[in-house]
C-alpha cells in the first residue's frame, strides 16, 4: 500500500470511531443526521428546490 492510502485509511478510521463516540454520547442523533441529509439534499440538487419540489424528508 503506498503512503497516501495508509494515511487516508487512518483519517477515516479516525473519523468512523469520532462519528462513533458522538453518537453514543448524543451529540449526533437521527433529528442531526435527516437534518444534514435534507441541507445535503438541497445543496445538490437545488435546481428541483427552484422549481418548487419539496426535499425535505419525513
Amino acid at each position: 500500500m503506498s503512503r497516501w492510502r495508509v494515511r487516508a485509511l487512518v483519517v477515516l478510521v479516525y473519523v468512523i470511531i469520532g462519528l462513533y463516540v458522538a453518537w453514543v454520547h448524543e451529540y449526533v442523533t437521527p433529528g442531526l443526521l435527516k437534518d444534514i441529509a435534507e441541507a445535503l439534499l438541497a445543496v445538490f440538487l437545488w435546481f428541483l428546490v427552484l422549481l418548487g419540489v419539496d426535499l425535505h424528508l419525513g
